[in-house]
C-alpha cells in the first residue's frame, strides 16, 4: 500500500461515517447484486477523500476517472484511489483491472457503503460471514467498509472463484452466488460493463491523439 493511500484511507473513514448517518435514517431494502440509493456516494463532500491530483495515474486510469465521475455523479478525488486501488490489486491477482472496476460498477456502483438485505456490503459487496480470514488480514470485519480493503479483498476473492471454476465466466457467476443459473446473466453483465469502460477509454485515448496530431500540423 502507498503511503499516500494510507493517508488518504483517514479521509475515507471521515467520508463513511458521515455517509452512515444518512444510512441509518433509512431502510434497508437492496438485494443482491442490486444497491440501496439511500446514500449515493455524491453525497459525500470532495473534500472528505483524497483530491485526484494526490493519486498518480497514468492517461487511462485518468479517463477513467473522468469517465466514471461523470456516469455516476461521484468525486473525481474518490474515484482515483478506487482506480488506482483497483489496478494495483488487479495487477497482484493477475486479474484485469477493467474487470474490477466492471465488478464494482454492477455491484455498488461506486457507492462504498452500499449493503444488500444478504448482508452484502461495501464496493464489492462482499459478505463478511464467509470471508473473514480475508477481512482479518485488513483488521477484521470493519475492513469490508474500507474502500481500498475492499477491492483488495474482493478482487482475491474473484481471483480464486475463477481459478476455482476454470473460466472467467463460471468464476463471475460464483461471486454473485448464481453459479447454477445457466444463463450466465451475471458475468454477462460484468463483462459488458468492462467492454464499455475499455471502449471509453479507448475513444477518449484516440481523440487526444488526433487533437495532439492536429495541433502538431498547425
Amino acid at each position: 500500500m502507498s503511503a499516500r493511500l494510507d493517508t488518504n484511507n483517514a479521509r475515507w473513514a471521515l467520508a463513511l461515517t458521515a455517509a452512515a448517518a444518512l444510512l441509518a435514517l433509512a431502510p434497508q431494502s437492496a438485494s443482491p447484486g442490486r444497491l440501496d440509493n439511500i446514500c449515493r456516494p455524491e453525497s459525500i463532500t470532495t473534500s472528505m477523500g483524497p483530491s485526484a491530483e494526490e493519486v498518480a495515474l497514468d492517461p487511462a486510469q485518468r479517463i477513467l476517472v473522468e469517465y466514471l465521475t461523470r456516469r455516476f455523479s461521484i468525486a473525481a478525488g474518490p474515484t482515483a484511489a478506487v482506480v488506482d486501488t483497483a489496478y494495483r490489486a488487479a495487477g497482484e491477482s493477475g486479474l484485469d483491472p477493467l474487470l474490477v472496476l466492471a465488478v464494482i460498477s454492477v455491484e455498488s456502483r461506486f457507492n462504498p457503503i452500499a449493503e444488500s438485505v444478504m448482508g452484502a456490503k461495501g464496493l464489492m459487496q462482499i459478505i463478511p460471514k464467509f470471508h473473514r480470514a480475508r477481512l482479518l488480514e485488513h483488521g477484521g470485519d470493519d475492513a469490508v467498509l474500507d474502500p481500498e480493503s475492499n477491492i483488495w479483498v474482493g478482487t482475491k476473492i474473484l481471483q480464486e472463484y475463477v481459478h476455482r471454476t476454470g473460466t472467467l465466466e463460471a468464476g463471475l457467476q460464483t461471486y454473485n452466488g448464481a453459479s447454477r443459473d445457466e444463463t450466465g446473466q451475471y458475468s454477462q453483465r460484468v463483462l459488458a460493463e468492462r467492454e464499455r469502460l475499455d471502449q471509453a477509454v479507448r475513444a477518449a485515448l484516440k481523440n487526444r491523439t488526433l487533437a495532439l496530431n492536429t495541433k502538431g500540423a498547425l
